[in-house]
């Protein structure tokens, strides 16, 4: 039996010691600097970066002859001559066409190559990766006259499936590398829990990993659209008929020995930049999503 006494011998229990106090994060050195030290900079680089398009649009809108640093009063003049005169329309329509057939294609080649990267393990592995890098650093100008054999052959110089083909050709390597690497940060785990679920390994693939792969799909397709919009070295080379060509090749005919008309040349710079900012506009938050996904290595 306790009594009163042996209670109240009984020492008192110690009280809780106190936590560590947590170290105070550390600013980064770039957000320690005052702020006119960042916007400075981002300041001038931006407005460096406006000048040209500034220039463009003053050659484009204001009438031939004139010097005034405002275009005012405006004029269309420019773009109906190139859009009309100088077939830009078809020009325009060809750029479109080669652009969303080689995005598609180098879409799906890339994605299932990229998947036979990230998912199976073969002898040649390592060396078919170091030959995908290695093709990184051979110049397109290299490929013209294998390219230009190949298609004489079959029978496809001076249409647009020519340009079409090498412009793939050109975009696969380096988008099956990012492809493979979007599907490594896909958990495989889920293509398992799918294959228990009844799913064979297409099911699973189109109902669980393509899904997560639409922000890298939209970065690979987005650069393969806008190289080939861009491209002119294989347009130039593959198509000899005036219908046939696109707009960097008809850019280059506004040009020549000896005069060269700005207004003009200006429009025309004007319609070829236009797609290709309203594309990355309405896709921005993909990109950087997709890029931030493949850069992760899985």
């Amino acid at each position: 039996m306790i009594t009163k006494e042996a209670t109240a011998a009984a020492p008192a229990p110690a009280p809780a010691a106190p936590e560590p106090p947590r170290p105070a994060k550390k600013r980064p050195a770039w957000d320690e600097a005052p702020r006119w030290q960042i916007y400075l900079p981002l300041g001038i680089y931006l407005v460096f970066t406006l000048i040209p398009f500034y220039w463009i649009l003053l050659f484009a809108l204001r009438p031939a002859g004139s010097t005034s640093l405002v275009p005012w009063p405006m004029t269309t003049v420019h773009f109906e001559k190139v859009w009309t005169d100088r077939s830009f329309g078809t020009f325009f329509q060809n750029s479109v066409l080669v652009g969303v057939a080689t995005l598609i294609m180098t879409t799906l080649v890339a994605l299932a190559g990229g998947y036979a990267l990230a998912r199976f393990d073969f002898k040649v592995k390592r060396a078919f990766m170091l030959a995908l890098l290695c093709s990184q650093f051979v110049p397109g100008a290299l490929l013209l006259v294998p390219l230009f054999e190949i298609f004489a052959e079959l029978q496809m110089i001076n249409s647009l499936g020519s340009v079409i083909i090498a412009e793939t050709v050109f975009q696969l390597p380096l988008s099956m590398i990012l492809i493979s690497n979007f599907i490594k940060n896909v958990p495989y785990s889920l293509e398992e829990a799918a294959w228990v679920d009844g799913c064979n390994r297409m099911r699973a693939f189109r109902v669980v990993v393509l899904p997560l792969l639409r922000p890298g799909l939209i970065a690979v397709g987005s650069f393969a659209f806008v190289h080939s919009w861009n491209h002119f070295l294989f347009a130039l080379m593959f198509l000899n008929n005036q219908e046939k060509q696109t707009i960097p090749v008809g850019l280059n005919t506004l040009m020549s020995a000896d005069s060269v008309d700005l207004g003009a040349l200006a429009a025309g710079g004007i319609i070829a930049a236009v797609p290709v900012v309203i594309v990355f506009a309405f896709i921005q938050k993909w990109l950087i999503t997709g890029f931030s996904a493949g850069a992760v290595k899985g």
